[in-house]
């Protein structure tokens, strides 16, 4: 950890400073030494600002790419490193920054998206960042969370048919499903350490029935998992969106954008960063970086390219700082559209040297410190992913859009809220109508909708093809089929415009993993260069989320300026009583879980009977508690009345206490 790690000393007491702060390492406790908070404190008090470092004024850096990860980094360079914004250079292989957080068209030839983004509360790095970004419609002195807070605080999200089947009937999605066992599966793998998950999938934990539960259908859809990705992934997922699982069915404990992920949240960045000198080039793709090594020691002397197909190097001193993307989820996308299908270059070897894959691939050449890309980019065909967006005007998809959907699409509210998933789709097909307009200048007669495919390999229930095989008309077909109006296919096609991109790598950083594979943030010995994004290493933290990628900017920020803060772990509702609570309530199909009766007469007269989800009408008489017991410890059993006795005097007693 010497990389992360920076040391003072006050009052002869060395104070460490771990950069990437993990909650689960040890015990935390109040010592003189530990002048930082706990390392999953998210407050105020985490928001100060160090004094600048020496010389900041005269280091430049150099990012290579310019998602959101790209751009973070330059946003905690400025805001926490004290850097001149006109020292920053961004490097993009494309002709517009965004990476994958993309939004374009317009209403003649359609609007596209690769993907979209589902947010929650507590994305507390990722909202720390945005609370001080310009807000992209709001008058000046205002955020882009405050925008976000104002759309979603006036219109909150929830989904009224979050499982459909049977060609357009809404499918029972009130619980998980979960047998006992299977609920003993989750628990158990949630206690399991992380270390012990290492290159298995899910598919060789979970028993063949787990995977057919309602849990499940809910959770890959919403995450995009496949049965063969890493458990050590889903269990990462598991902890992080705990407090989250009461709102998974019908999708109330997500908020969304106004417009689409790249208005809502690219464009009022690159704009803040541009007025503070940030300079972006393009069309720049990195294939490797020149280092000078001593012993384990490394620094980067050069960073490689091609600006505009030409050939060129980028001499970097000492003192500069050099922050790259590792891998790339959007890489080799192809596109189609109503009659085209989309043309996917052949990715059996893995993507090509003129990739954005490239700088992993050859960096990993240098040292082991470097990980391994091959394990996640070596088979395309369980990373693949299509999608589609539609540009629709009034038809019979419209129509019965409205039937399913919780305010009328016109409306300006939120829609489907959330993913609609066909439970029957041979595709496991999903699909979500956002707020509308979902482009700020789409027209008012026009609905932006967006879908995806799953498995990547099924033919589908109307069109005998994969979705990647298919047509924008086809895959139109094949919606139309699931939402049970096929019969108007014409009329639907002759108002909608389709626009297809299949992505061989989307989902590569699900892959299964294992110690090594992925390197560090700033890996060992290297002094002025960071990596970022999906294919680094957190402590704790998951992949494919903004926060992740804002997370590893910050903490490559701090790192390589040695900066006397850390980065909190993820927020902690993991371990909050309540969320546990909810949780075990929520897995048992919301049914009181074993014991929890029992918690409710001792706690109830108490402080904390809050902690406690609230017991069904009829589940607040004694005899639901003897029947727990008798479940719990067999009928006729001595334990069982004395239990039962010890409680109504313990209950009398705090009557009369109170009194």
């Amino acid at each position: 950890m010497a990389d992360t790690i920076n040391a003072n000393t006050h009052a002869g007491i060395a104070v460490v400073i771990d950069k990437e702060g993990d909650a689960t390492r040890q015990f935390w406790e109040n010592r003189p030494e530990n002048t930082v908070p706990p390392p999953d404190m998210n407050g105020v008090y985490e928001l100060s600002r160090p004094l600048p470092t020496e010389g900041i004024d005269k280091r430049k850096a150099y990012i290579i790419g310019s998602g959101i990860a790209g751009l973070a980094a330059a946003f905690y360079l400025i805001r926490d490193g004290h850097m001149p914004g006109q020292n920053i250079t961004v490097l993009e292989s494309l002709g517009v920054e965004g990476g994958s957080l993309d939004g374009a068209g317009n209403p003649t030839d359609g609007y596209i998206v690769r993907g979209g983004r589902e947010m929650c509360w507590n994305y507390d790095n990722f909202w720390s960042m945005f609370q001080e970004v310009p807000a992209f419609e709001l008058p000046k002195g205002f955020s882009v969370l405050d925008e976000y807070r104002l759309v979603n605080d006036a219109d909150p999200n929830y989904s009224k048919a979050r499982f459909m089947h049977k060609q357009g009937q809404i499918k029972d999605f009130s619980t998980f499903g979960l047998t006992k066992s299977q609920q003993w599966e989750l628990v158990r793998l949630l206690l399991k350490r992380k270390d012990e998950l290492d290159g298995i999938t899910i598919e060789e934990y979970f028993s063949k029935g787990f995977l057919q539960t309602n849990f499940w259908f809910f959770w890959r859809t919403m995450f995009a998992f496949q049965n063969w990705h890493s458990l050590l992934e889903f269990k990462l997922y598991m902890h992080r969106f705990m407090d989250l699982i009461d709102g998974l069915h019908d999708m109330s404990s997500l908020v969304f954008p106004k417009y689409n992920q790249f208005d809502s949240f690219v464009t009022p960045l690159i704009r803040m960063l541009r007025d503070k000198g940030v300079k972006c080039q393009f069309n720049t793709r990195v294939y490797d970086l020149d280092m000078e090594e001593n012993g384990d020691n490394r620094i980067v002397t050069a960073i490689r390219c091609q600006v505009d197909g030409r050939d060129t190097s980028i001499a970097i001193s000492p003192r500069d700082l050099v922050f790259a993307l590792t891998g790339s989820m959007t890489e080799g996308t192809a596109y189609g559209d109503m009659d085209t299908v989309p043309a996917v270059k052949d990715v059996t070897n893995g993507p090509g040297e003129d990739s954005d894959w490239a700088l992993w691939r050859n960096l990993a050449k240098k040292s082991p410190i470097f990980g391994k890309p091959e394990k996640f980019y070596g088979d395309a065909s369980r990373s693949m992913f299509a999608s589609a967006t539609l540009t629709c005007k009034a038809s019979p998809l419209i129509d019965k859009l409205k039937e399913i959907s919780v305010n009328d699409p016109y409306s300006g509210k939120t829609v489907t809220g959330g993913i609609i998933t066909f439970t029957d789709s041979n595709w496991l097909l999903s699909f979500t109508v956002n707020r509308q307009p979902h482009f700020p200048d789409q027209p008012k007669d026009v609905i932006v909708l967006w879908l995806y495919a799953l498995l990547m390999d099924k033919d589908g229930n109307h069109v005998n093809k994969p979705m990647p095989a298919c047509t924008g008309r086809e895959i139109l077909g094949e919606l139309c089929y699931h939402l049970g109006i096929v019969d108007q296919l014409d009329e639907v096609a002759a108002n909608t415009k389709v626009r297809t991109a299949v992505m061989p790598y989307v989902m590569a950083q699900f892959m299964p993993r294992a110690a090594g594979d992925r390197p560090h943030i700033v890996p060992r010995g290297c002094a002025n260069l960071g990596l970022l994004g999906q294919f680094v290493e957190t402590h704790n933290d998951v992949v494919f989320t903004m926060e992740s990628s804002v997370r590893t900017a910050r903490v490559a920020v701090y790192t390589l300026l040695d900066l006397p803060k850390q980065v909190p772990d993820i927020n902690p509702t993991q371990y909050d009583i309540r969320s546990l609570l909810k949780a075990a309530r929520v897995m048992n199909n919301g049914q009181p879980f074993p014991g929890e009766r029992l918690l409710h007469r001792l706690l109830d007269k108490t402080y904390f009977a809050h902690i406690l989800p609230p017991l069904p009408e009829d589940e607040t008489k004694k005899e639901h508690l003897e029947e727990e017991l008798t479940g719990l410890l067999g009928k006729g059993n001595q334990i069982l009345e004395n239990i039962s006795g010890w409680l109504d005097q313990f209950r009398a007693n705090l009557r009369k206490r109170g009194g």
